[in-house]
């Protein structure tokens, strides 16, 4: 199965250089985010990070006209 792969690439690359090097680029640029320890760090603070703030002053008031 390997030789099959290695010798559909070889040709591959003999035939399209610029297909073989484009998806070569997209698929390190879809793997390569996961693995950057930038991603931990952006999960870490996105976690801490709460989506609402509590407002000062504003709770128990009605807001109907």
């Amino acid at each position: 199965m390997a030789a099959r792969f290695a010798a559909f690439l070889k040709n591959a690359w003999a035939k399209e250089l610029v297909l073989v090097a484009l998806f070569t680029i997209q698929s390190l640029a879809v793997i390569l985010p996961a693995l950057s320890p930038y991603t931990n760090y952006t999960l870490r603070i996105n976690r801490a990070t709460p989506y609402k703030y509590p407002a000062p002053g504003f709770s128990n008031q009605s807001y109907s006209c």
